[in-house]
């Protein structure tokens, strides 16, 4: 399990829920996602299925790409976390 932060990522990455918006390239036929909750994370696939698996792979690098930013942003830091649960 990856621990960053002090935040296991990969439970919290298993828990949560994420809305892909899709479009379909008339040009290529491919489908073209982009995550809502997660901007930076975007991909493609022949079908929607392939597409869904592709984008999972991406949230998961943005993810772990801002992790690494927050990482060095507090490094020198005196710094804590709370977890927060929206309900």
């Amino acid at each position: 399990m990856k621990k960053q932060l002090g935040i296991d990522v990969t439970r919290i990455l298993k828990t949560l829920k994420y809305i892909v918006i899709i479009e379909r390239n008339p040009e290529t036929g491919y489908y073209v996602g982009q995550c809502k909750q997660v901007p930076e994370a975007f991909s493609q696939g022949r079908t929607v299925d392939e597409l869904m698996n592709n984008m999972k792979e991406a949230i998961s690098l943005a993810i772990e790409c801002r992790d690494e930013e927050l990482r060095e942003r507090y490094k020198d830091k005196e710094v804590f976390h709370r977890e927060l649960v929206l309900a």
